[in-house]
């Protein structure tokens, strides 16, 4: 005989704003808040490796930037390792490899700067190039979404990453590969993200 379990329903979804960056980035907003903003700072002082900037728009289906997004980002250090007691290995005093960025009120512009991560050891998928990984949150998104950058430069790493691979054509795997320039002896990756229409990124459910 079946038993009848009383599951909970499931909660109607939200989308994130107008307020996600008073609760989740208060200092950006204006609000002096917190000692430290959290999610401010995604590699600490002693971070080894290429110091970066990357820089970008969240652009929707109309081809306008969104000016109240926030990125999450997370990464490996230099040596591909995660601030994880299943990262890989060590990494050094005070990088959490996590940040949460905004979007400039204005022009819809964010950016960050970092270290390059390197190769990593993926979970039954082996060696997976260097890259960041996203989650996006804005009004009119009612679920964060998921994708990822490459860098344009890694072309070797890039061309035998298995969740690039996974992708079956080629300019969608495009949507993901930043662009490097050099800016006051800085490298400079340029990563615009656009929700929907002919060039939209790649998302992953995960």
């Amino acid at each position: 005989m079946s038993q009848d379990l009383a599951y909970l329903k499931e909660s109607a979804s939200q989308t994130a704003g107008p307020y996600v960056h008073i609760g989740l980035a208060p200092g950006a907003a204006g609000f002096d808040i917190y000692r430290q903003e959290l999610g401010h700072d995604i590699t600490g002082p002693n971070a080894k490796g290429d110091r970066i900037r990357i820089e970008g728009r969240v652009i929707d289906g109309m081809g306008a930037p969104i000016k109240d997004v926030l990125l999450e980002v997370w990464q490996a250090n230099a040596n591909g390792y995660y601030a994880h007691p299943e990262g890989g290995g060590e990494v050094e005093d005070g990088f959490c490899g996590w940040g949460r960025i905004i979007s400039d009120f204005d022009s819809g512009e964010w950016s960050f700067e970092t270290v390059k991560p390197g190769k990593t050891q993926g979970r039954n998928v082996g060696t997976q190039a260097p890259h960041l990984n996203f989650w996006i949150v804005a009004r009119g998104i009612n679920i964060g979404l998921n994708t990822r950058m490459y860098f344009d430069d890694e072309t070797e790493a890039n061309a035998s990453d298995p969740v690039l691979n996974l992708i079956e054509w080629a300019h969608r795997r495009a949507t993901l590969i930043a662009q490097r320039s050099e800016e006051d002896g800085m490298s400079v990756y340029r990563f615009d993200i656009q929700l929907q229409g002919e060039n939209e990124t790649v998302f992953f459910d995960v």
